[in-house]
């Protein structure tokens, strides 16, 4: 395990170390994206915890490891990794599939929101990751905080219509 500095007061958790199966060393990270249903933006205080204790438990499963992630307010950014004998769009699939099941279970009041019980868009990015593990590990952390400067920078401040 290599702990690099990536910026001040953050720091990177590399492993080099390969996994191993019974008769397999394997070291295969992916990086993963993927976003809600027509890019709402629910995955806020109310969602959140739920959502995030959900990936943990479902990738614990299938026996992936998540190595860095962050719930945005309508996607999800993680880098984890995948066992060889799960593909990545089979584990999407699953990951997928699961999670949107397991939160509709616990807040029922989404079906409203979502039709057809969809809560994820039909699509996802799955990149694998080489030698530039950090810079991505990086990326990912500062996506958080890149958005909430976007969302100050380009908020626009309503006042109350009816006062003069």
């Amino acid at each position: 395990m290599v702990v690099q500095v990536v910026s001040p007061g953050k720091v990177a958790i590399v492993t080099n170390q390969a996994n191993s199966l019974s008769h397999t060393k394997w070291m295969r990270k992916y990086h993963i994206v993927i976003t809600l249903k027509d890019r709402r933006k629910l995955i806020d205080n109310q969602y959140r915890k739920s959502l995030e204790e959900m990936l943990r438990q479902l990738c614990r499963y299938k026996g992936v490891e998540i190595h860095e992630g962050h719930l945005m307010p309508d996607y999800v950014h993680m880098l984890v990794s995948i066992p060889p004998k799960l593909s990545a769009s089979s584990f999407m699939g699953y990951f997928k599939g699961k999670s949107a099941l397991m939160m509709f279970d616990k807040h029922v009041n989404l079906k409203y929101k979502f039709c057809n019980r969809r809560f994820w868009s039909e699509d996802y990015y799955v990149s694998t990751i080489g030698p530039n593990e950090v810079a991505i590990a990086k990326y990912i952390m500062e996506q958080e905080a890149h958005g909430i400067v976007l969302d100050r920078l380009s908020g626009k401040e309503y006042g109350d219509p009816f006062k003069k």
